[in-house]
């Protein structure tokens, strides 16, 4: 093993997986919500975004189904 090596001519290469790991969308979410996912961030240390997409993730991967009632 060398005691230094030289990076200065190392390219900088992209992750070319880093598109399929997470894509960014633009959702709209109301306030209450969204206060309720920032405080359990707080109680968690993870940061909202993270928990609501752990929690989409879980419904997704459990095929979870909303159920709404429609009233006339």
């Amino acid at each position: 093993m060398k005691k230094e090596y030289d990076f200065s001519k190392m390219k900088s290469i992209k992750n070319p997986y880093a598109k399929y790991l997470k894509k960014q969308i633009t959702i709209k979410i109301n306030d209450e919500t969204i206060k309720y996912f920032k405080n359990l961030a707080k109680e968690t240390g993870i940061t909202y975004q993270n928990l609501i997409n752990l929690y989409l993730t879980d419904c997704a991967s459990s095929q979870k189904k909303i159920k709404i009632n429609w009233k006339s």
